[in-house]
Order: structure tokens, then C-alpha cells, then sequence
């Protein structure tokens, strides 16, 4: 299958990645975050929250300075639902059509059983009975979260509600002071989408190639991380559901050898066209689904990305929340910020060049601006002969 296939050069995998996330060329900015999340498939959730929560981030970083509000009520609709909320790469908000080819990930979960958590039949059918008498409810409504010990330690209602949440017994379509509010299916998912019942083979190749078109050229280790996908699902299984959605096949140039991979195939009309466009200078949350995958982001911008805000503090190298900063298509840094006031503090900057430091000086200070800061001061800079370069840039000079 790949024998024959086309090759791409490792650049142009890249390009087009960066435009299949929306972050090269115009076509990325159009139709604001509903189409962004059509785009990208999943955005990722997370409970950290520096300049912004990494769900708000993400359209951020696409689109600019897009109001904070607009960003919720595109993923939170209170009365039409666009997305729910279920586990894709992680936790993410999805497409509301994408609905149906999660069933397979239901279906194995319910095979599967309960594991960590365990919850009595008894609990469901009480935590069930109170969303169709009252209606969709957090866990904290349902009697609380928590059942008093360290975070992981829930309460009854709160595994219970989970476990339907799991299982697509419940279903989680908007989020309420970052809590999930659980509903019942039937209230929220529209009933073309709720009775649609595709099996595992149709769930594999709609997820693929909706994969693909977000990644642009993916290899089956791509795809494996993207997705998340079991191991049930081999590589025999990854390629058939790919050639069944009208993927390509291509191989990428690479060191070692070349790299069988699929392509969606607008992409490479685009690369054959000279796949060319505006390229964004921004800073990505750690939890940016161009990024996400740490070995993809290795192998294409040679760059490593890993998130610090779980190593303790004396062994962190750049930073709790180091977001890395992408400029002229490529990643050429990173920075840790916080907020202190009205002020964008860099705690730790680190860039590859002068041009990059001027990058993430005029990166930092539309992030500051899109927060309500009105300033940003940097602690840290490495190397340390290019913070002039930062320090002109970030008080307008060239």
C-alpha cells in the first residue's frame, strides 16, 4: 500500500499539520470557534488555569483575541448543544456529530466494567432517577463530589455519575463553574444522532479520518496517541479504516527511512498547489493538540514539549505552565507565565534566536491583552544576550 505511495518531505508534513490545525493561512480564522472545534475534532480540558483555561486557549491561539464568553457559549450552547464532553485523546470537547462514533469507545467501557471506582447498581438507578425528575445536575447538586479524603477519593453519586457518564448512560454537554453537569442522553443528544448505531469498524474509520483532517498527514503512531486508540485496534484495522475514508497514502522523508503515513487528500492538494499562507506567532497552551503528542512534536519541529506543573518545583526546567511559543511555523521557545494585577509575568523565557525573542515579545503582549493585563515583565530570560532583543520588541521597537 505504501510501496508506491507519494513522498512528502518532512517540511511539508509540517505546513501541513500547521494548517490543518488552523494555524497556517486564512482558512483557519473562518467561522470562529464552531468551526475551529469541527476542524481540530477534540479540544482538550484541563483543570489548570494560568492566562486562561486550556480549552480557551486553544481557539485563542487560532483566532486571537476572541472574547473569553463567546468561547463558552460556542462549545456550551444553553439551549442548541454544538459539543459534548467525553474521552477522546483525554478528556475534550467534541463535535456534537461526532456523537455516534464514540459508541464503540461506550461499548468497550461497558464490556470492560468498572475498575478503579466501583458503584453499586442501587447508586446508578438513584443518580438516573434524579436527572429525569430534576433535571441535569453537577455532582455537587447530586450531594457532593468528594467523599473526604484527597481529590481522587469521590463520593457514591459522584462514581455513580461518572460511571454513567462513561458508559453514554449520561451525557455532559455544557460544564457549570468548570463542573460537569450531567443530563440524559435522550434531553440533550438530538435523536438522529442518539439512535445512529454504528459498529466498530464504522466508529474506527469516522474517527480516523477525522484525525487526519486534523493532523493533516499522520503515521499509525500518530494516529494511535491522537486518538488514543486500544490495542485491539492494529495496524491492519488503522489502515483499512483509513483507505475506506478516502484517505491517501504517502510517505514521509525522514533520516532514518521513510515514514508510511496518511494524508488527507485536501492537504495534499494544497501542498501541490504550493501550500503557502499567513503563518500565526503565538504562545500554545502545553495541552494544544499540535502538540499534545510529544513524539510527534519531536519528529516534526525537533522541539521537546513536556508539561512541569506535576514535577515538584526544584526539578522543573522551564516552568509550571510553560506554553511554547510558535512563530514562523516553527517552535522556537517557550514561556511560563502568570498573572500578577494587570501584569503578564514571564517567570521563565527561553527562545532559539533574536527573531524568536521578538516573536514572543509581540506573542506575550496580545496574550496580556486578551487577559485584561496592560503590562508584562519577564524574571527569567535564556539565553541571556537575546533579552535586549525581547525588551526592545515588547516597548515597540523593531
Amino acid at each position: 500500500m505504501f510501496a508506491s505511495a507519494p513522498e512528502i518531505t518532512a517540511g511539508e508534513a509540517r505546513r501541513a499539520a500547521l494548517r490543518a490545525q488552523g494555524l497556517l493561512g486564512a482558512d483557519g480564522r473562518r467561522g470562529g470557534v464552531p468551526a475551529m472545534l469541527r476542524r481540530l475534532s477534540a479540544v482538550q480540558l484541563d483543570t489548570i488555569s494560568v492566562l486562561a483555561r486550556s480549552h480557551e486557549l486553544v481557539p485563542y491561539a487560532r483566532l486571537g483575541a476572541v472574547g473569553r464568553a463567546s468561547i463558552e457559549r460556542a462549545y456550551w450552547h444553553p439551549s442548541r448543544p454544538a459539543a459534548f464532553e467525553y474521552w477522546s485523546h483525554a478528556a475534550c470537547v467534541l463535535p456534537i456529530e461526532d456523537w455516534p462514533y464514540y459508541s464503540a469507545r461506550r461499548r468497550r467501557i461497558r464490556a470492560r466494567g468498572q475498575r478503579w471506582h466501583k458503584v453499586s447498581p442501587k447508586a446508578c438507578d438513584e443518580v438516573l432517577a434524579r436527572l429525569r425528575s430534576e433535571g441535569p445536575l453537577t455532582a455537587t447538586e447530586l450531594g457532593g463530589a468528594k467523599a473526604g479524603g484527597p481529590w481522587w477519593d469521590w463520593s457514591e453519586v459522584k462514581i455513580a455519575a461518572e460511571w454513567l457518564f462513561d458508559t453514554g448512560t449520561a451525557a455532559c454537554v455544557r460544564r457549570v463553574g468548570w463542573r460537569r453537569v450531567y443530563d440524559l442522553p435522550e434531553r440533550v443528544i438530538p435523536p438522529e444522532l442518539l439512535n445512529a448505531e454504528p459498529d466498530d469498524a464504522e466508529c474506527l474509520s469516522y474517527l480516523v479520518a477525522a484525525a487526519v483532517r486534523a493532523l493533516g498527514v499522520a503515521t499509525r503512531a500518530d494516529l494511535r496517541e491522537h486518538l488514543r486508540l486500544p490495542q485491539a485496534d492494529t495496524s491492519a484495522a488503522i489502515d483499512q479504516a483509513a483507505k475506506v475514508s478516502g484517505l491517501s497514502p504517502v510517505t514521509i522523508a525522514d533520516r532514518d527511512k521513510p515514514l508510511p503515513a496518511w494524508a488527507d487528500p485536501d492537504a495534499l492538494a494544497w501542498l501541490n498547489a504550493g501550500g503557502r499562507g499567513t503563518h500565526r506567532t503565538t504562545l500554545l497552551s502545553p495541552f494544544d493538540s499540535l502538540v499534545w503528542d510529544r513524539k510527534r512534536t519531536k519528529r516534526i519541529f525537533g522541539f521537546h514539549h513536556a508539561l512541569e506543573a506535576y514535577v515538584p518545583k526544584d526539578k522543573r526546567v522551564h516552568g509550571y505552565f510553560a506554553m511554547p511559543l510558535l512563530a514562523g511555523g516553527r517552535l522556537v521557545g517557550r514561556a511560563d507565565p502568570a498573572r500578577e494585577g494587570t501584569t503578564l509575568v514571564l517567570r521563565q523565557a527561553t527562545v532559539d534566536s533574536a527573531a524568536a525573542a521578538r516573536g514572543l515579545a509581540r506573542a506575550a503582549t496580545e496574550a496580556a491583552s486578551w487577559v485584561g493585563c496592560d503590562d508584562v515583565t519577564v524574571e527569567r530570560f535564556a539565553p541571556a544576550e537575546l533579552a535586549p532583543a525581547f525588551a526592545s520588541a515588547l516597548k515597540g521597537g523593531d
